[in-house]
């Protein structure tokens, strides 16, 4: 998909496409051939069927129980293009996953009118992931209400979802003390994970690959960040590693059922 749009940016640079495909002008230069079409990455199966898990008001770190669903969990949201991107890459391809929301950021607001749809459809769930990233072990209980209450409200009126139950506080960090609060919120479910595709920071895409073929597992909660573009340039890549290993994209309420 997204060497679709550089094929296309490329096009638009030396001229422009017939609607028959075939070679243009480039002004001075003659005909140039277009790129052949890059097929789009075959897609991925629904959610596997049967009775939910059912967990407790419990921190998790993989999904319980056996099966081949993997949660891809992808936290922030610091940049509108890797979030437009992960967008795009689930509307290709069925792709499910949650994102862990830092209300904070523009690109939630950005791409709204595109989310909505696939959150309204549950192919992608939105959780908790404070207002702006702070470290909510250094808080006391009024900042962390404020961290959590103020992105549980823009997820209710941007979204019509709040997120409950499931949260994940920034770098990991949680107590005692966090998890009441968050729980008064009713965000009983503080979400971890088994593995991570190591790019909250920047990367490169051969090492991005890597920690998916490390961690990508059945039953495994895999956490990635919509930070930084290099994920945009790999999505071909981890949709073959989860076809290879005949696993199950699914978001953390296809899978989980939490008592209240």
């Amino acid at each position: 998909m997204l060497a679709l749009l550089a094929a296309g940016s490329a096009v638009a640079l030396t001229g422009c496409a017939t609607a028959g495909g075939e070679a243009v002008s480039a002004g001075s230069g003659g005909e140039i051939p277009l790129p052949e079409p890059v097929p789009a990455p075959p897609l991925l199966p629904p959610p596997p069927g049967g009775p939910k898990t059912i967990i407790g008001a419990e921190t998790i770190t993989a999904l319980p129980g056996a099966g081949t669903s993997m949660a891809l969990t992808v936290d922030d949201g610091a940049s509108p293009e890797v979030v437009g991107a992960y967008v795009r890459w689930a509307e290709d391809t069925g792709a499910r996953f949650t994102f862990f929301v830092t209300g904070y950021y523009e690109s939630w607001t950005i791409h709204r009118d595109a989310l909505r749809p696939l959150v309204d459809s549950g192919q992608i769930q939105l959780g908790n992931h404070t207002w702006d990233h702070t470290a909510l072990t250094k808080l006391d209980a009024t900042g962390i209400a404020d961290q959590l209450g103020r992105t549980k409200d823009f997820l209710h009126n941007t979204f019509g979802v709040d997120g409950t139950p499931f949260y994940r506080p920034p770098f990991g960090y949680h107590n005692a003390a966090v998890d009441r609060v968050a729980a008064d919120l009713g965000y009983t479910v503080p979400t971890m994970w088994y593995g991570s595709l190591s790019d909250s920071g920047l990367i490169t895409e051969e090492y991005l690959i890597e920690c998916a073929r490390k961690y990508f597992a059945a039953q495994a909660i895999i956490i990635g960040h919509a930070n930084f573009p290099p994920v945009t340039h790999c999505y071909g890549e981890l949709v073959d590693i989860i076809r290879e290993r005949n696993l199950s994209l699914v978001t953390l309420n296809d899978v989980l059922q939490v008592q209240v």
